[in-house]
């Protein structure tokens, strides 16, 4: 199976180093990206929208040539999301790592401060304390030596979606900072930042107890997750 792994923001394709190997040694051909200007620190960024980031997705789909898995980390779970929109018959599965989709209308984030046209990966204090779980010091100096500005147009442009068929592609929600259980909850209450996860129709709650980066903290764990997400795609 064709795996393409999404990075979240301020990490490129290396931040999935810990996972892919597990991946293909199960037979697998993964391929992880690095989204337009996340290359290097210095990178130009100005003008990079999510649109952008959505068709570099879109563009690895179609070089693939087969049916894909997508798996997508924290703001890239927007990004995949589109990408079923716009190919729901290319695309095998949806993985959401501690993520859900954006639905129509909805930008991923304005918390962060920019800097020009990036945002820096802001001091460990603007996170949730959930955010942090079994981020030791290591593995905190280790993510901030490797981190790159996250172009600021990524965070705040508007989803635009258009096929509802996107809703029959099969999902996987590997949820770490909060449970399964409190996503159940928060869909049977409607909260907004859930309703366009209510809508999918084929969807399995996976929990991975840890912080918001899995592929940092417990890659062996995500590794399994995503293994058994895509066993249960070619048995379907």
């Amino acid at each position: 199976m064709k795996i393409i792994l999404v990075p979240g923001f301020w990490l490129d394709a290396s931040s999935w180093s810990a996972v892919t190997p597990t991946l293909i040694e199960a037979g697998h051909d993964a391929q992880a990206l690095t989204l337009p200007g996340l290359e290097a620190v210095d990178a130009d960024r100005s003008g990079i929208g999510l649109r952008d980031h959505i068709d570099a997705v879109i563009g690895a789909i179609d070089a693939a040539g087969v049916p894909v898995v997508l798996v997508g980390h924290s703001g890239a779970g927007a990004m995949i999301h589109a990408a079923a929109d716009a190919r729901p018959d290319r695309i095998a599965r949806s993985i959401y790592v501690d993520s859900v989709p954006l639905g129509e209308g909805g930008f991923i984030t304005d918390e962060y401060p920019a800097v020009g046209d990036s945002v820096p990966l802001p001091a460990w204090d603007a996170f949730e304390p959930e955010d942090l779980v079994d981020l030791t010091d290591e593995v905190r100096e280790a993510f901030r030596a490797r981190a790159i500005p996250e172009p600021y147009r990524v965070m705040v442009d508007k989803q635009e979606l258009h096929d509802e068929r996107r809703y029959d592609v099969p999902s996987t929600v590997v949820a770490c900072e909060f449970t399964s259980q409190q996503l159940r909850e928060w869909m049977e209450g409607g909260a907004p930042f859930v309703r366009e996860l209510s809508h999918l129709h084929d969807l399995e709650l996976v929990d991975l107890p840890t912080g918001h980066w899995p592929q940092f903290t417990r890659p062996a764990e995500l590794a399994a997750a995503i293994l058994t997400a895509v066993s249960c795609t070619q048995t379907a």
